[in-house]
């Protein structure tokens, strides 16, 4: 298995930020077998979806009404609203798997691999890659 980590800054702010181009560097010189993106956070997570037609402002506003800042958090520590960030890895899976042929991402056309992080107290993330030939 070959794996790397990226690094990501979020600029203390909620985001989802596009980590395709990234993962599609790693896989490039692969052959077949499955790419692992995995986010070790407790708060933060990653989903698949379309980017750059709003989706990723919706996805955000969707985690806003699901879980608002102002909700009856008993975790108490950081920021306002910091006891949502906690619950977001139930909500939006801290890992996903793609697989991969030829050293390109089977993803669907308008498919982005995307981290997800709405923590106003952590800028800087760490994303692993993972690559396991088939």
């Amino acid at each position: 298995m070959r794996s790397e980590i990226i690094q990501v800054n979020t600029g203390g702010r909620a985001r989802v930020c596009d980590l395709t181009p990234d993962c599609e560097r790693f896989v490039s010189d692969a052959s077949d077998g499955l790419l692992s993106v995995f986010v070790p956070h407790a708060t933060a997570g990653l989903a698949v979806i379309e980017t750059g037609a709003g989706s990723d402002g919706d996805l955000l506003h969707l985690l806003d009404g699901l879980a608002p800042l102002d909700g009856p958090w008993k975790h108490r520590h950081g920021s306002p609203g910091h006891g949502r960030d906690h619950v977001l890895p139930a909500l939006v899976s801290p890992s996903l798997t793609v697989p991969v042929l030829a050293g390109r991402m089977q993803l669907g056309t308008w498919q982005s691999i995307c981290l997800v992080d709405t923590n106003l107290d952590n800028l800087d993330r760490q994303v692993r890659l993972s690559f396991l030939a088939g």
